[in-house]
C-alpha cells in the first residue's frame, strides 16, 4: 500500500458518502445495542429501500456517540441533528422530517456543555466511522500516519515525536510513553513484543471497550507504529472475553488490515513486518497489572511477577516487551500525523493532551467524554455531567476505580491531572469516574470497593490476600455499629501495611478508598463507633 493508493481509497470513499444528501448514523456500541439500536438500524435500511431513497440517504452503523444516558442515539448529517431514546417506531418520522423541522421532542441540544466543553482527539472518529469498514477509517485519514512513519521516519525519530508530545500512559500509572518506548527499543534481542492492555476491569469503566467497538483501526494503527519504533514483529491484544462485540470488531479490523497490507510481511512495501493476535482474558482484575497480563498471555495463571526485571527488559516469554493501554495507542496516530508539539499544546505542564473518562453514577449526563487535562472536577461533574439529578446534593466523586479514592465537594476545583489527583489520595486510573450523592454512606462505598479487591486478589502475597479480607471485615463492624476506637486505629494501621507490603498495584492501591473516606468523611466512621456502657467501663 503506497500513499497514492491510500489517497485513492480515501477519495473514493469520501465521494461515495458525498453523493447522498443525508447520512443517518445509528450508534451500534454495546450501550445502545442493549436498547435495540440494531432494530432501529434495520428498520431505517428497510424504510429507505421501500421509499426508494438509496441515492439520497446513506444509513450506517457507527460507534459510541458519547451521551449514553440518552441512548439509543441517531445522528443526522450534514444537519448536525442528534436524536435521543429512539425506537424502531420513530423511523418513518425521521425520514419524513429530513430537510425540514426536526423532531423536537427527541432532539438533543448539541450546544449544551456536554458537547461544547469536550475536546476530541483519541475519540475523534467515534460516532463518525463504521467500525467494521476499513475504507471508512481511511476516509478520515486513517493509516496515513503509518505510511508517513514507514517512509519518512526512522524508529528513533518516531520515539522522539512521542517524547515531544509528553504523552503519559493512559492505563493509570501515567508513566511517560516515549521513555517506555525508548527503553524497549534499546533492549537487546532479536524478538520483541508489543502488547495492548485492554483488560478493563474497573467497576463503572467502559473506555477501552468503547475504543475497540467504535474505532478499532485507530488502536491497531497505534500498535503498528509502536512496533516499528521499538523493533517488534509480534503483537497481542489482551481483552476480556466479556467484551464479545469489541473482540469481534477488533478481529475484523485485523483481517481487513492484513488484506490491505497494513499487517503481515513487508508492510507497505518496506522491510518492516508485524503480526497481531487477540488473546482473551477470563475477567481477572489482577490481569490489568502488566506482569500478570503477560503471565496470562503465556497461558499461565494470571499472577504478578516480581519487578525488576521489568517487561521492557524481560517480558513476554522472557523477551523485551512494550505494554501500553488501549487509549495510549489510540493517541499515537494523531501525534505522528500532526506532530508531538501539536499534542503538547493541550493539557498542563506535566499532564499533556486529553483524557477519556466514563462518567457514571448519580449524574444527569452519563456517558463517554474526552476532556483536556487540567479541567477541574467541578467542570466535569456540573458542566459536562449536568450535575446531580432528582434534586439531590453532591457528596463525592470516585476516580480511579477500586484503586482510587473519593473526593469531597470542597475539593471539586482540583484540576484533573496525574499529580493533583494523587495528592488528594486518589488517582487518574484508566478513566472511571463515579459521582456519589448524599444518599450514599461512604463506609458502604469503601466496603464495596474493598470487597471487589478482596475477591479479585490473586492470593500470591499474604498482605493482599489476608489484608483485604481483614479490612473488609473491619468495615463490616463499622456498618453494624460494633466497631470501637481500637478498630479505627487497627483499620488505619492495616491500610498502611497492605499498601506498603503488597506485591503489585492491586494490593498497594486497595486501601485507597478506605484511606480517602477516612480523610474526608471521618465523621461517618466516628458516628458508627459503639459507645461504651458503664458496665463495660467497669
Amino acid at each position: 500500500m503506497t500513499n497514492e493508493e491510500l489517497l485513492a481509497i480515501s477519495e473514493k470513499e469520501q465521494e461515495l458518502q458525498q453523493q447522498v444528501r443525508y447520512r443517518i448514523m445509528v450508534c451500534s456500541s454495546t450501550g445502545c445495542l442493549s436498547s435495540r439500536s440494531d432494530e432501529i438500524l434495520a428498520a431505517l435500511e428497510a424504510e429507505v429501500k421501500q421509499r426508494g431513497l438509496e441515492n439520497e440517504v446513506l444509513v450506517k452503523k457507527v460507534g459510541c456517540l458519547g451521551l449514553c444516558a440518552a441512548g439509543p442515539i441517531v445522528s443526522i448529517q450534514p444537519d448536525g441533528i442528534l436524536y435521543k431514546e429512539m425506537t424502531p417506531e420513530d423511523v418513518p418520522a425521521i425520514l419524513d422530517r429530513l430537510g425540514g423541522e426536526p423532531l423536537e421532542e427527541k432532539r438533543i441540544d448539541t450546544h449544551q456543555p456536554f458537547f461544547t466543553r469536550q475536546k476530541k482527539n483519541a475519540l475523534e472518529n467515534a460516532g463518525v466511522v463504521d467500525p467494521e469498514r476499513i475504507e471508512d477509517y481511511i476516509a478520515t485519514g486513517g493509516y496515513a500516519a503509518l505510511i508517513k512513519v514507514l517512509t519518512e521516519f526512522s524508529p528513533s525519530e518516531v520515539i522522539q515525536e512521542v517524547q515531544k508530545s509528553g504523552l503519559r500512559g493512559r492505563g493509570g500509572a501515567g508513566y511517560p510513553t516515549g521513555l517506555k518506548w525508548s527503553t524497549v527499543a534499546k533492549a537487546e534481542g532479536e524478538q520483541k513484543f508489543v502488547v495492548c492492555n485492554a483488560d478493563e476491569g474497573d467497576p463503572g469503566a467502559f473506555m477501552d471497550r468503547s475504543f475497540l467497538e467504535s474505532d478499532p483501526h485507530r488502536v491497531l494503527e497505534g500498535m503498528i507504529i509502536a512496533a516499528y519504533a521499538v523493533g517488534a514483529n509480534q503483537g497481542y491484544v489482551y481483552v476480556r472475553a466479556e467484551y464479545p462485540l469489541a473482540v469481534k470488531r477488533f478481529r475484523t479490523a485485523i483481517r481487513q488490515a492484513e488484506k490491505m497490507g497494513f499487517l503481515g510481511q513487508n508492510i507497505c512495501g518496506t522491510p518492516f513486518s508485524f503480526k497481531v493476535d487477540v488473546r482473551l482474558g477470563a475477567g481477572a482484575f489482577v490481569c490489568g497489572e502488566e506482569t500478570a497480563l503477560l503471565q496470562s498471555v503465556e497461558g499461565n495463571r494470571g499472577m504478578p511477577r516480581l519487578r525488576p526485571p521489568y517487561p521492557a527488559q524481560s517480558g513476554l516469554f522472557g523477551k523485551p516487551t512494550l505494554v501500553n493501554n488501549v487509549e495510549t495507542y489510540a493517541n499515537i496516530p494523531a501525534i505522528l500525523r500532526n506532530g508531538g508539539e501539536w499534542f503538547a499544546q493541550t493539557g498542563t505542564e506535566k499532564s499533556k493532551g486529553t483524557k477519556v473518562f466514563a462518567l457514571t453514577g448519580k449524574v444527569k449526563n452519563t456517558g463517554l467524554i474526552e476532556v483536556p487535562m487540567g479541567i477541574t472536577l467541578r467542570e466535569i461533574v456540573y458542566d459536562i455531567g449536568g450535575g446531580v439529578p432528582d434534586g439531590r446534593k453532591f457528596k463525592a466523586v470516585q476516580t480511579g476505580g477500586p484503586s482510587g479514592g473519593c473526593i469531597p465537594e470542597e475539593l471539586l476545583d482540583t484540576p484533573v491531572d496525574y499529580e493533583s489527583l494523587k495528592a488528594l489520595g486518589s488517582m487518574m486510573g484508566s478513566g472511571g469516574m463515579i459521582v456519589i450523592d448524599d444518599r450514599s454512606d461512604m463506609i458502604d462505598v469503601a466496603r464495596y470497593f474493598m470487597e471487589f479487591s478482596m475477591e479479585e486478589s490473586c492470593g500470591k502475597c499474604v498482605p493482599c490476600r489476608v489484608g483485604t479480607v481483614q479490612l473488609y471485615n473491619l468495615l463490616g463492624k463499622f456498618q453494624r455499629r460494633e466497631a470501637t476506637e481500637e478498630d479505627l486505629k487497627t483499620l488505619e494501621e492495616l491500610c498502611d501495611l497492605v499498601r506498603s507490603a503488597s506485591l503489585c498495584g492491586l494490593g498497594q492501591a486497595a486501601p485507597n478508598p478506605i484511606l480517602s473516606t477516612l480523610k474526608y468523611f471521618r465523621e461517618e466512621y466516628l458516628a458508627k463507633i459503639r459507645k461504651s456502657t458503664p458496665v463495660e467501663e467497669a
